[in-house]
C-alpha cells in the first residue's frame, strides 16, 4: 500500500473522514493503519501545504496534525483551516509532552490535542468525543441558521408598517412548530390561506401541505376528500387526512362543514384516529389542522349553527388577519410593491404611483382587501403608458370613490411576496 493512498473500509457506511498530517512517514503510516482498522476513511499528508492541497479535493471531518513540521506546521495549518473550512475538527499532536503547547493549541482553536507517542484507546475515545461535539455544534448552527432565515424572510417581505399585522405575523412564527390546530380568520381577500401556508413552511413538519376548499364541495365529496373511502374489495382510496400525515391539512372555509362532518372532524381531532367511508378500520394520522374562515364562528356557535366543542378545538390558536381598513398606512408601500411586480412581468419601465394616483388608492374602501388592491394595480400597469401610474390608469370603480376617503391600507407584508396572487 502506498504511503498516502486513501484507505476505506467498505463495510462502514458513510465512514468518518480523517486526514492525518505528519512529516514522519512511519508515524503517519502507523496511525493511518490503526484508524483504518477501526473503520475510519483515511488520507494522509506530509506537511501543512500538502494537507491544504488534499483538502481541496477531499474534505475530511477531522484533521489530526503534528504541531512541528517543516514548511507549514500544525498550528499554522489549523489557522488556515479555521479561515477556509471552519467546520473541520482539528486535533493537534505534540511530540514533546508540552503542556504549554497543548494550551496554546486549544487557545488557537483546536478541538483537542494528543501527546505523542499516540495511545490508540485514548485516540479513539478522543475522536468520538470530538465528532460528537462537532455534530452537536453543527446541529445548533443549523437551528440558528434556520431561525435566522425564517426571521430574515419575515423582514424581507414585511412591507407593511402597521403593528396590527406585524403582531399577527410574529405570533404565527412563534406557534408554527407547536402541534396544535390553528384557526386563521379574517375578511375575504386578506390572505388567510397564504398565512396558513407560511405556518406550515415555518413549522418544519416533514409531511406535505394539502388543502381542501370546503365551500366548493358537496357533503359527500367533502367527506371522501377528508377521510377516504373503501368499497368492497376495491383498493382503498386515502383521504387527505392520511395523505397529510406528519404534514398540514388546510381546511379553507371551515364554516361550511355540515353537522355530520363537524362531528367526524371533531372525532379525529380528539384522538387522532378516523375511519374511511365504508371501512371500520381505525387509522391514525399526525396531520395538523389549520383552518380558515371569513365568518364569525363564535356567532355561529351561539346561533346553534356550529358545534362548540369543535370550535374550541379549532381555536387553540386563533389568528385574525386584519383588513386593509385597519392598515391604512401600508397602502403606498404595498401598491409600489405590486407595481414593481407587474411592471417586471409586463416589461414596462413603471416605477410606482403618482401622488394623485396614491390619493385615489387611499380614498377607496377596498372591500376586497389585498386581493382587490393587487388586481387593481395589475389592471393599471397593463393600461399605463407613463413612468408612473396615474388616476386614469386605475379601474373606474376606484375613480368613482375619489374624494371619499374612507380609509385604506395595504397590509400584507408576507403576502406581497407570494409567488402567485393571493386567493383569499
Amino acid at each position: 500500500m502506498k504511503m498516502d493512498e486513501t484507505i476505506t473500509d467498505p463495510n462502514i457506511a458513510q465512514a468518518v473522514r480523517v486526514l492525518v498530517v505528519d512529516d514522519e512517514p512511519a508515524a503517519r503510516s502507523a496511525l493511518s493503519e490503526l484508524l483504518r482498522d477501526e473503520g475510519y476513511e483515511l488520507q494522509s499528508a506530509a506537511d501543512g501545504y500538502k494537507a491544504l492541497s488534499r483538502i481541496e479535493q477531499w474534505v475530511p471531518d477531522v484533521v489530526i496534525t503534528d504541531v512541528k513540521m517543516p514548511a507549514l506546521g500544525g498550528l499554522e495549518l489549523m489557522a488556515k483551516l479555521r479561515e477556509q473550512q471552519p467546520d473541520i475538527a482539528v486535533i493537534i499532536m505534540t511530540g514533546y509532552g508540552s503542556v504549554e503547547g497543548a494550551v496554546e493549541a486549544m487557545q488557537l482553536g483546536a478541538d483537542d490535542y494528543l501527546n505523542k507517542p499516540v495511545h490508540l484507546p485514548h485516540l479513539l475515545l478522543l475522536l468520538k468525543r470530538v465528532i460528537a461535539r462537532r455534530a452537536l455544534a453543527n446541529e445548533a448552527k443549523q437551528r440558528r441558521s434556520a431561525l435566522a432565515e425564517r426571521n430574515a424572510g419575515i423582514g424581507a417581505v414585511a412591507i407593511g408598517q402597521e403593528r396590527v399585522f406585524r403582531d399577527i405575523l410574529e405570533l404565527a412564527l412563534q406557534i408554527a412548530e407547536a402541534p396544535v390546530s390553528v384557526l386563521v380568520s379574517g375578511q375575504s381577500g386578506t390572505g388567510k390561506q397564504f398565512l396558513a401556508g407560511l405556518i406550515h413552511q415555518w413549522s418544519g413538519r416533514s409531511g406535505p401541505l394539502l388543502s381542501i376548499h370546503c365551500r366548493t364541495l358537496g357533503e359527500a365529496a367533502l367527506e371522501r376528500a377528508l377521510f377516504g373511502v373503501k368499497v368492497d374489495t376495491s383498493p382503498a382510496q386515502d383521504g387527505k387526512l392520511l395523505q397529510a400525515d406528519t404534514g398540514t391539512l388546510l381546511l379553507a372555509d371551515i364554516d361550511e362543514l355540515s353537522p355530520t362532518l363537524q362531528a367526524r372532524l371533531l372525532g379525529f381531532m380528539q384522538d387522532r384516529r378516523f375511519n374511511r367511508i365504508g371501512d371500520g378500520e381505525r387509522i391514525e394520522s399526525a396531520a395538523r389542522i389549520v383552518a380558515t374562515t371569513s365568518h364569525d364562528l363564535e356567532a355561529d356557535v351561539k346561533a346553534g349553527r356550529y358545534r362548540r366543542d369543535l370550535y374550541n378545538r379549532l381555536v387553540a390558536i386563533n389568528l385574525r388577519v386584519p383588513s386593509l381598513r385597519e392598515r391604512r398606512d401600508d397602502i403606498a408601500l404595498l401598491a409600489t410593491h405590486f407595481v414593481q411586480r407587474y411592471a417586471k412581468q409586463s416589461d414596462k419601465p413603471i416605477t410606482g404611483c403618482s401622488e394623485r394616483a396614491l390619493e385615489v388608492l387611499l380614498a377607496y374602501g377596498w372591500p376586497g382587501n389585498i386581493v382587490q388592491l393587487e388586481r387593481c394595480i395589475e389592471h393599471a400597469v397593463v393600461a399605463a403608458r407613463g413612468a408612473e401610474l396615474e388616476p386614469h390608469d386605475l379601474p373606474r370603480e376606484l375613480l368613482a370613490n375619489e374624494g371619499h376617503a374612507t380609509f385604506c391600507a395595504v397590509d400584507i407584508p408576507v403576502f406581497a411576496a407570494a409567488k402567485k396572487p393571493i386567493d383569499e
